[in-house]
């Protein structure tokens, strides 16, 4: 995580938009968003000359000597970040506008361009050439501290660029539609070490929003597999263009989670606009590993909802349509990890029950862990779970782990500040090395429930079915012995009261 001078510019720039009116903070990240990828544009292209003179090739930059918008034309020098940003700030603002929003649109065609099929639909909204002016330089002096925190660091550039954009997207403080709310980070990273995804994997969030989840996929793998991964060229062009799949309803969101990819390292993900619950999403079968965070209070007309998933559970509530989504979508053997509301564990009708029965009877249901209602305030204060589980299509579930969590290393409050007690260690230790489970009793914090009792509990998935609670036995003495010592503080308190009257 960013810290210092670098944290206090990102703050400055998030003044300065605020300041011009711009206050929605996925506006202003969007806004940055297209910036950032306007910046970068320049920069690649500058790095690609400068690669392709060293060795003897030729190349064609993006920027040629003239670029053609409707009828008009301009020379394309003009629209590079390192020329307009010297401009007066009218004259900016005219070019910026008038040129290279339409510009970025163009290059949709452009295979040197990875992130342009995602900025077709940009709308440039600062409102004043002193604003624009402002931010651009902000975002000069950013770039700086990136390359100074780079230098003075053994972390890589896209590292930095990581932490930054991250930091963004922590400013997010306000739940969206259809109950989208930003996963918390140590949640995610907790979830990818429980799951701890292969090189050879294939990822899916079906509900992406900023794609948190894929790219801590990703920076788990380049963690721990990265010889593996990009010393290999055929495992580097999974990894790059293969392996990472997010979709989403909201094209701000689709943006946002795309630069947040490519600012991680991932060169291409297939992040795209798709209504994952409807016929539009035909994926069956198709991936190893599904990581999510669905919405929780939608609710959709059930005309719209694909036929398949509503012959799992018919129902309209969308945390039960994505659970059999994701039995859906993935491959034989493909693993799930899932944030569900409380509600879908133990909820009583006939389309919660079908659900849980087909993750325990059908497939694997491995994991079960409660976390604490406040891990996701200050956006919502539902209380929640984790489901594990893995597709066989022919059952497989034994003994299912249960764990209450109580503690996520911050506190239960709004303010969300850090503290000392924390599950996460203990939960990754456990679950991966659930063999010296087996024994616990059901008055700790782990412990096993067979998969018959689930059943004869209609599926039951709480953990305040299973759990059991030890009560302290408490010796109180004898009644006559209570109420003796009671008349004599009173016989004391009034001779107190006696003693101090005379003195008045």
């Amino acid at each position: 995580m960013i810290t210092g001078e670098l944290k206090n510019k990102i703050d400055s720039l998030w003044d300065i938009f605020a300041a011009g009116g711009l206050v929605n903070p996925l506006e202003v990240i969007e806004q940055i968003t297209y910036l950032m990828f306007i910046h970068d544009l320049d920069d690649s292209d500058n790095k690609r000359a400068k690669e392709s003179a060293m060795l003897g090739l030729s190349y064609q930059s993006i920027f040629a000597e003239l670029i053609k918008i409707g009828d008009r034309e301009i020379a394309g020098e003009n629209l590079k970040w390192s020329v307009f940003h010297d401009f007066p700030a009218q004259k900016m603002y005219a070019t910026m506008q008038e040129w290279v929003f339409p510009f970025i649109k163009t290059l949709h065609d452009d295979k040197n361009s990875a992130y342009s099929k995602y900025m077709d639909d940009a709308i440039f909204k600062l409102p004043t050439p002193l604003v624009l002016s402002k931010v651009i330089d902000s975002l000069d002096e950013i770039y700086k501290l990136m390359n100074a925190a780079k230098q003075a660091t053994d972390k890589t550039e896209l590292d930095i660029r990581g932490d930054v954009y991250e930091y963004l997207l922590s400013k997010i403080a306000q739940s969206g539609r259809n109950g989208q709310f930003r996963t918390p980070r140590h949640i995610i990273r907790m979830m990818v070490e429980l799951m701890r995804p292969q090189a050879d994997d294939i990822i899916c969030d079906p509900a992406c929003g900023t794609s948190g989840f894929l790219v801590t996929a990703s920076e788990y793998l380049k963690e721990k597999y990265k010889e593996e991964i990009f010393f290999d060229k055929q495992k580097k062009a999974h990894y790059m263009s293969q392996m990472f799949f997010g979709y989403d309803m909201d094209r701000t969101m689709l943006r946002i989670g795309a630069m947040n990819m490519m600012t991680h390292g991932v060169e291409s993900p297939f992040i795209e606009y798709k209504d994952s619950l409807s016929e539009q999403n035909a994926d069956k079968d198709k991936f190893s590993l599904v990581l999510a965070n669905p919405p929780f209070k939608g609710s959709l007309d059930a005309d719209s909802v694909s036929p398949d998933l509503l012959k799992v559970c018919k129902t309209k509530k969308t945390e039960l349509l994505f659970l059999a989504l994701f039995v859906r979508m993935l491959k034989i053997g493909g693993r799930c990890a899932c944030i569900v509301p409380d509600g879908v564990l133990f909820g009583s009708s006939k389309a919660h029950k079908s659900i849980r029965k087909e993750i325990v009877e059908n497939q694997r249901l491995e994991a079960v862990i409660s976390m604490p209602s406040g891990v996701f305030k200050p956006y919502a204060g539902v209380s929640t779970g984790i489901l594990i589980f893995t597709k066989t299509e022919h059952g497989g579930t034994d003994n299912v782990w249960f764990y209450d969590m109580t503690a996520d290393g911050f506190s239960l409050d709004d303010k969300r500040t850090p503290v000392e007690q924390n599950d996460i260690k203990d939960i990754i230790e456990r679950f991966h090395n659930r063999n010296a489970e087996v024994n616990r009793a059901r008055t700790e914090k782990s412990f096993f429930v067979p998969k018959q009792e689930i059943a004869d509990n209609d599926y039951d998935l709480s953990i305040n079915k299973y759990k059991e609670i030890e009560y302290e036995k408490i010796e109180y003495p004898p009644t006559e012995e209570i109420i003796n010592k009671i008349m004599k503080l009173d016989a004391q308190i009034t001779n107190d009261l006696a003693d101090l009257k005379t003195m008045l």
